[in-house]
């Protein structure tokens, strides 16, 4: 019976310690090379991301339909944490002084973003 319980209060709190990512496709516009992304990916980890923690990986595809997309990969702690971190950046970007504001506006003179997809991991 002890074997029973302790089965399934592991298997009800697996979902509890799901991390979430946030997965982008973009498409690098003209004038913006791989490594100017990455240098604007890095500047957002080590600021922005790290006070809110979120994490970006960014990833070029070996094989796949659209080789010509680079991948965003965003990491979180839990859907809660990337909600949270949502709401701030989301907020923030009305301020056009905000470290958030002026971020996404180096992200948006670089790439033009083809879809976005959140998924919890296990």
């Amino acid at each position: 019976m002890k074997k029973m319980i302790l089965i399934a209060a592991m298997l009800l709190s697996a979902p509890a310690s799901a991390n979430t990512l946030d997965v982008i496709s973009s498409k690098l516009k003209p004038g913006c090379t791989f490594s100017t992304y990455m240098s604007i990916t890095k500047e957002f980890n080590d600021t922005w991301g790290k006070a809110h923690g979120y994490n970006a990986q960014l990833m070029l595809p070996v094989h796949g339909t659209d080789t010509s997309l680079v991948i965003w990969v965003g990491t979180t702690a839990s859907a809660e944490a990337f909600g949270k971190a949502w709401d701030v950046w989301r907020t923030a970007l009305a301020n056009p002084n905000s470290t958030e504001a002026k971020l996404q506006a180096r992200f948006d003179a670089c790439t033009t973003q083809i879809s976005r997809a959140s998924y919890d991991t296990y």
